[in-house]
């Protein structure tokens, strides 16, 4: 009898030594878990930060484009709608001279 107790105490003694070994192989399966799941988000948001730069980076080119279009085109309608006549012409160059010669 004495021989099974002996036994019986040394298979609990192995059930407890496996139950605190899975214990911690599970406490060791959970942190690189943990950290493989921060790092996959730090990721997440380097990509999503990159995409979102290169969104407001197309933006503004696509804005300058849009503008220096505008601005061409305004400038072709202006020198559509805006004619001088000869006498106008001259009146105007005269009115320059002679500012650049009070100038000097």
């Amino acid at each position: 009898m004495h021989e099974v107790i002996q036994q019986l105490v040394a298979v609990e003694a192995e059930a407890q030594r496996i139950v605190q070994a899975a214990r911690a192989e599970a406490d060791r399966i959970r942190a690189e878990a943990q950290r493989q799941a921060q790092e996959l988000a730090a990721r997440g948001r380097e990509a999503t930060r990159a995409a979102a730069e290169q969104l407001v980076a197309t933006a503004i080119a696509e804005a300058e484009r849009d503008k220096q279009a505008r601005l061409a085109q305004a400038g072709r309608e202006i020198g559509e709608q805006v004619r001088l006549d000869d006498p106008t012409r001259e009146q105007v160059i005269a009115a320059m001279v002679r500012c650049v010669s009070c100038a000097t």
